[in-house]
This record gives structure tokens, C-alpha cells and sequence, in this order.
């Protein structure tokens, strides 16, 4: 009998087979890819929503944040119910409700109903897109092979993010602003029938229980933090209700942290901090999300604000974004076993953080080649070169019972700081824009200051994240794959 990986195998549930791992990085990574594509393909269709639904400006960015927030705020209870239940189970559940979710967010007749669903496809999106990765790892062999198919994984999520705004502008130009979600229904039908095809069940930690009491606190905790960012843009930081919102949030997590401490069976055991590997690729996952987020936002409406562009020319405009972060994410794992995990994250973040410093000098009348292409590839192949090694690491360093736990601590960790890096550089673009003019419609030179600023803001976070990498990042990641030293 082959040897199986011991994190996606008990005696009672048989593994993933081998035979087909092609098959499973496939269906793992088409998840992930809906998941992470549906963060940003609304973009270009919130002009459109607005007029047909009578949506407010608040109300608009809440088509944006209601997801994040839900996504990333449910992201470590997938994880651990991933880890409980069964890998597949959570994979189904979570694609099922994203994809009725998505109907009904097509079929809106109202903005609190648009909202609502977006609030639920991030929820299905949380329980599906841990699972996406503990499949990954548990379909391939560890070594080399694993290496490629996080770098795998880590491009499609990527891509996904990055293909939102060219999805968004094709079906709006074409269709309408209703299949920017109801696109996510026949694919995600596909899915399913493939995953009910292809998969097989696998769990860890079999005969635990879910820790509720930590599911409720650390969700939200994470939510009420993240909604207090978003008031920021309109209420400001000395606000009282936004002081007391982001206290409450602190509050509310910190008292998680005693929960879990006194919990004999955690959602979020304590322990794995004591990784360093874990703890500091985390915190620079969140650190660079923080910035790729606002990065295809504020892109987005540059090009379609000031210098005008049509929703498809801008999305057109980005490809050359998308593919590279791709590129990035895939020569990853080849460039790995040379120059070192740990030093290719740091080499990632600083390339990443020269597409920003060039992106921070556009004009009101740039250019494609000197204010979206270069800067554009920049950014992202940066990115996508110090995401793969970070992921890498943080999962490498897991307990076979935590894969699933580890796996939806680094999608948190991307997505609620893309969230809440995506909230402080609207404050910050929005403080550095000038006052309106008497008419109340504001030329669109005046929003290039605002853009200029948090693009400052982005490159001094990611010099910040390669000085951190460098001290923190373990040395002995050195020359080889981080998969050599996972526990067998």
C-alpha cells in the first residue's frame, strides 16, 4: 500500500488518490479562483449598480466590503471545520452556497438585497477556499512537486484577483452589471460535478469538536475591526463611533485570545504562534494583501476616472498586470531552491514596492506605457514572486491536524489585510484629495493626488514587509523547499 500524507489521511477515510492529482489541483484551484476573482470583479459594474438599484455611495462600498468582510471573517472557522468534517464536505458547502448566493445577487431587485448576498457568498467563500489548499497539498507528494502546486494554487488565486477588473468590464460592456455574479453559477456548477466526481473524503482530528465560543468571537472580532476601518472614509478616525467600533473590535479579539488559551480543544490553537515560520508569514501575507488589493482598485478607477477609459478598456488595460502576477507565483517555486524562500519574499516585496514607487508619479494625462503597463508589472510579478515562498512556509510548518487550520490562517491573513489595507488607503487617497469644486462634481485631475498618496503609502508597507521578512523569516528555509522538513 503507497504511503499516503498523513495530514489529509486517517485510518477511517480514505485518501486522495494519487492516480488523479491533476484533477483535484485542478477542481482546488477553480475554487479558489471564483473565490478570489468575486473580491474585485465588482469594481467596474459599481457605476452600473448604482443607477439601476438606487444604491448610495455607502452603499456601494458595502457591495465590496460586505464580502470581504464575510469572507475573511469566517475564513478560520472554515479552516478548522475543514480539518473537522471533511475537506470535501467543506468544499461542497461552501461552492454550493456561493453559488446560490450568486443567483441571487444576479437577480437583486434592491440594494440591501445585493448586499445581503454578497455577505453570503463571502461566508460560502470562507468555508470553501480553506479547503482549497489542504486539497493542494494533500494531492501531491511533498517536495518539489508540492512546491509547483502551491505556486499552482497561489497564480489562479492571484489571477483571480487580478482578471476581476477585465471579467468585470467584458460582462458589463457586453451584458450587463447581473453577470458579473451570475457568471459564477455555471462555473460553479461545473465545479461541483467535477468535485462530486473527483474528490474523496479526507479529515484530521477526528472525534474533536468545533470550538463555537471561538468561532463567534474571533468572526466578530475580525468584522467589527473591519467595519470600523471602512467608516473611517466617511466618519474619520476620532469619531467617536469609529473609535468605538475599532476598540470594540480589539476587544473582542483579544478576549478570543483568552478563550482560546483556556479551551481544551480551540479553534485556533495558541501553539502554532510559536512557529516562527507561521507567525511571520502571515503577518507578511497580510502586509502585501494589504497593498495588491488597493493596487487593482485604485488602478481600476484611475484608468477609468481620469484617463477615461470604458470599463472593457481598462480591464484590457490590466491583463498585462494579471499575467504577470502569474508569472511571478509560477517561476516561484523554480527560483526557490537557488536564491532561498526567505530571500526570494524579500526579493519579491522590494520589486513589488519599485512598481509602486513608479506607479506613485502618475499624471492626469499618463500614458499606458508610463502609468498602467510598466508600473502594472511590476507590482504584480513582485507580488506573485513573494506570495508562493510566504504560503509555502507558513504551510510547510504545520502540524498534520492543523493543515486545514494553517491553510485558512493564510487566506485570513491575504484577504482581511487586502480588506483593511483597501479601507486606510481610501481614508488616505480620500485626505489627500482636494475639496470638491461649488458644481459638487469633481474634475478628474483632482483625483490624482489621492491615488499619488496611497500609492506612497503602498510602497513604504512593502519595504516595510522586506525588512520584516529579512529579520524574522527563518534563516534554515535557506536553499532547499520548505516542504523537505513537514512532518511525515
Amino acid at each position: 500500500m503507497p504511503q499516503t500524507d498523513s495530514a489529509t489521511s486517517t485510518s477511517a477515510t480514505p485518501p486522495i488518490p494519487r492516480a488523479r492529482p491533476w484533477a483535484v489541483v485542478l477542481i482546488a484551484c477553480a475554487g479558489q479562483f471564483l473565490v478570489v476573482l468575486d473580491v474585485s470583479v465588482v469594481n467596474v459594474a459599481l457605476p452600473s449598480m448604482r443607477s439601476e438599484l438606487g444604491l448610495s455611495a455607502l452603499g456601494l462600498q458595502w457591495v465590496l466590503n460586505a464580502y470581504a468582510i464575510a469572507f475573511a471573517g469566517f475564513m478560520l472557522l472554515g479552516g478548522r471545520a475543514s480539518d473537522l468534517y471533511g475537506r470535501k464536505a467543506m468544499f461542497l458547502l461552501g461552492l454550493g452556497l456561493f453559488t446560490a448566493a450568486s443567483v441571487a445577487g444576479g437577480l437583486a431587485q434592491e440594494g440591501w438585497q445585493l448586499v445581503a448576498a454578497r455577505a453570503v457568498q463571502g461566508l460560502g467563500a470562507a468555508v470553501l477556499a480553506p479547503a482549497t489548499l489542504t486539497l493542494v497539498t494533500g494531492a501531491v507528494p511533498a517536495g518539489a512537486a508540492r512546491t509547483r502546486a502551491i505556486g499552482t494554487w497561489t497564480a489562479v488565486g492571484a489571477a483571480g484577483g487580478a482578471a476581476g477588473g477585465f471579467v468585470g468590464g467584458v460582462l458589463v460592456d457586453l451584458l450587463s452589471w447581473r453577470w458579473v455574479l451570475l457568471i459564477n453559477v455555471p462555473v460553479g456548477v461545473l465545479v461541483l460535478a467535477g468535485a462530486l466526481l473527483w474528490l474523496r473524503e479526507s479529515r484530521a482530528a477526528a472525534g474533536r469538536r468545533l470550538d463555537l465560543p471561538g468561532a463567534v468571537l474571533v468572526t466578530a472580532g475580525l468584522a467589527t475591526l473591519a467595519y470600523g476601518i471602512v467608516q473611517t472614509e466617511e466618519a474619520g478616525w476620532t469619531a467617536p463611533a469609529t473609535l468605538l467600533t475599532l476598540l470594540g473590535g480589539l476587544a473582542l479579539l483579544a478576549l478570543f485570545v483568552v478563550v482560546e488559551a483556556r479551551t481544551a480543544e480551540p479553534l485556533m490553537p495558541l501553539k502554532i504562534f510559536r512557529t516562527r515560520a507561521v507567525t511571520a508569514a502571515n503577518v507578511s501575507i497580510l502586509l502585501c494583501g494589504s497593498t495588491s488589493f488597493g493596487m487593482w482598485f485604485f488602478m481600476t478607477n484611475y484608468a477609468q476616472s481620469v484617463l477615461a477609459y470604458t470599463p472593457l478598456q481598462a480591464g484590457l488595460a490590466l491583463v498585462p498586470s494579471s499575467l504577470s502576477v502569474i508569472v511571478g507565483s509560477k517561476a516561484a517555486p523554480h527560483l526557490m531552491p537557488a536564491v532561498g524562500a526567505r530571500n526570494l519574499a524579500v526579493l519579491g516585496a522590494l520589486i513589488a514596492a519599485a512598481g509602486f514607487a513608479w506607479q506613485s508619479a502618475l499624471t492626469a494625462d499618463g500614458t499606458f506605457l508610463g502609468t498602467i503597463l510598466g508600473p502594472g508589472i511590476l507590482m504584480m510579478a513582485g507580488i506573485g514572486l513573494a506570495t508562493t515562498p510566504l504560503a509555502a512556509l507558513a504551510t510547510s510548518s504545520a502540524s498534520p491536524g492543523d493543515a486545514g487550520l494553517v491553510s485558512g490562517l493564510v487566506n485570513t491573513s491575504r484577504t482581511m489585510g487586502g480588506a483593511l489595507g483597501l479601507a486606510i488607503l481610501s481614508t488616505v487617497a480620500a485626505a489627500a484629495t482636494p475639496a470638491a469644486v461649488p458644481s459638487g462634481v469633481p474634475d478628474p485631475s483632482s483625483l490624482v493626488p489621492g491615488y499619488a498618496m496611497a500609492f506612497r503609502v503602498s510602497t513604504a508597507v512593502l519595504v516595510a514587509a522586506a525588512v520584516l521578512m529579512l529579520l524574522w523569516l527563518p534563516r534554515a528555509a535557506g536553499r532547499r523547499s520548505p516542504e523537505a522538513t513537514m512532518p511525515r
